[in-house]
């Protein structure tokens, strides 16, 4: 039909004594349907050209580009189901929290917004698109964190388990650079597409044990989330690690190839890129309190700023009392009724935006009110302290292990889900 293989049509001046005529020219086209809406063309392009200018930066061979078009197209079809499930969640980012998620990632690379756009038109992107790809990378990520979280139970049992492991390695545990190739068997497959994804599953260890470049074999071959950035899941311990991934690669050396190994997604291809101990150090502890507002409908992004401004007026002025302040307004549950505040805690296991301001404080400081993924908070710093591994580090430590683990597992299902249960239709090539 010419409505799935044209997105609009445009009108031409063909001659001012002749009048207006319409002429159908092609402004874009449609590859795939998702639901109610359409996958691009131009989003296809614009995400192989750009693997394919890191590529070219970093030196590294790619595939064809019918195999980058694949993956382009499966990570706009997860992106497409993320947004407009923030669509029905009402989830929007605003500008001031763009904004300051861009200052934040240009402070991290050592410059400001300017020195940005500078390098991203310099590599021929346009700026304003940019913005617009960071502010559907932080939407989807939050409607991640708000439907898998409600799916997360870390027991005080299982937090118990962990620390004895962790005493047991006697606080040197080892961490693994993962490298992960998933092919991917439907939810339904009948025992000859399993067979026939076991084969494919083969064959790549066979290719790649005869010295094939990983990322290269992942970008063609992989269904897993990170398929385009080479299959690449960093550094790891094995707490962290599904525990399909910690069994098969603990003890492994360096280089070596692991699997296929099955679970209900199909068969994972994990190579053990580099292996390094983790050394246990002193650590920085601080105890704070703080505010969150978190905006709504009711509470707009202005009004939760501007009334967190107002809340540090009066405390600097001795005009209000934190403690009281943080129960009458604070949307945080866990600190709220105790005056907003923190125990004790390492402070890089809070999101990066709490953890920056905080380490920023002097002892006793208010910082001015500022925007995480949870909301607008002003904090303040009580103390701090230099412990060993401290019993609450360790036990912040574990959970945040566990919970990275099955956040990982869990996101994985929950997009499986939200795709089985969706319309999803692409076009073949002309």
């Amino acid at each position: 039909m010419k409505f799935r293989r044209f997105l609009a049509t445009t009108l031409f001046a063909l001659g001012l004594s002749q009048g207006v005529q319409a002429q159908e020219q092609l402004i874009d086209q449609v590859v795939g349907i998702v639901n109610e809406g359409v996958i691009l063309e131009s989003e296809v392009d614009a995400i192989v050209n750009r693997v394919k200018a890191q590529a070219k930066e970093s030196g590294q061979d790619l595939p064809t580009d019918s195999a980058l078009r694949v993956q382009a197209i499966e990570r706009l079809v997860n992106q497409t189901l993320l947004m407009q499930m923030a669509d029905r969640m009402g989830l929007e980012i605003s500008d001031g929290q763009l904004d300051q998620t861009l200052a934040t990632m240009a402070k991290d690379q050592g410059g400001t917004i300017a020195d940005m756009r500078r390098s991203v038109e310099a590599s021929g992107e346009s700026f304003a698109q940019f913005r617009e790809d960071i502010r559907k990378e932080i939407t989807t990520q939050q409607v991640l964190r708000a439907n898998v979280d409600r799916r997360i139970y870390i027991s005080l049992q299982e937090i118990e388990n962990l620390l004895q492991i962790m005493e047991q390695q006697g606080g040197n545990s080892e961490e693994y650079d993962i490298g992960h190739i998933l092919i991917d068997i439907p939810s339904s497959a009948t025992p000859e597409e399993i067979a026939s994804a076991q084969d494919r599953a083969a064959k790549v260890i066979e290719l790649l044990e005869e010295g094939r470049e990983f990322k290269r074999i992942a970008i063609a071959s992989s269904s897993g989330s990170k398929a385009l950035e080479g299959g690449q899941l960093g550094w790891m311990s094995t707490n962290e690690m599904p525990s399909l991934f910690a069994e098969a690669v603990k003890g492994k050396k360096k280089d070596t190839i692991v699997g296929p190994l099955r679970s209900g997604a199909g068969f994972h291809i994990i190579k053990v890129q580099d292996v390094r101990g983790r050394q246990v150090v002193e650590t920085v502890e601080m105890r704070s309190r703080h505010i969150l507002l978190k905006p709504s409908i009711i509470l707009s992004e202005e009004k939760a700023r501007s009334m967190l401004e107002g809340f540090v007026k009066d405390l600097r002025a001795g005009d209000a009392d934190f403690a009281e302040l943080a129960k009458e307004y604070s949307e945080d549950p866990g600190s709220a009724l105790k005056g907003g505040e923190y125990d004790w805690t390492d402070p890089t296991t809070y999101v990066p935006a709490f953890r920056d301001t905080l380490m920023s404080l002097e002892k006793g400081e208010i910082s001015e009110p500022f925007r995480s993924t949870f909301g607008w908070h002003i904090v303040q710093l009580l103390d701090k302290r230099v412990a060993d591994k401290t019993d609450l580090a360790k036990k912040n430590r574990a959970q945040q292990l566990l919970y990275n683990r099955k956040f990982k597992e869990e996101s994985f299902a929950f997009q499986q889900e939200i795709r089985e249960q969706a319309h999803i239709e692409i076009f073949a090539e002309d």
